[in-house]
């Protein structure tokens, strides 16, 4: 059974941003770690990231599908 890595990556990466952006866990987890002044910037860096990984994810299951006949 062929695995596609990079497709699995990219879900996971899309679900964690997603956490990331809809919890208070990074907002906490910045302000434990001394850059709490970095969460009215979050949705900045985030979204993007979130939308890349969807992107990537989107790519590879396309490139699954037209090499399985």
């Amino acid at each position: 059974m062929w695995r596609d890595r990079w497709f699995t990556v990219a879900v996971v990466g899309a679900v964690l941003s997603c956490l990331a952006c809809l919890t208070p866990a990074a907002v906490l987890m910045l302000g434990v770690l001394g850059l709490g002044a970095w969460t009215r910037r979050l949705d900045v860096i985030l979204l993007p990231v979130l939308f890349a990984f969807v992107v990537l994810a989107a790519y590879r299951l396309r490139l699954a599908r037209r090499r399985t006949p």
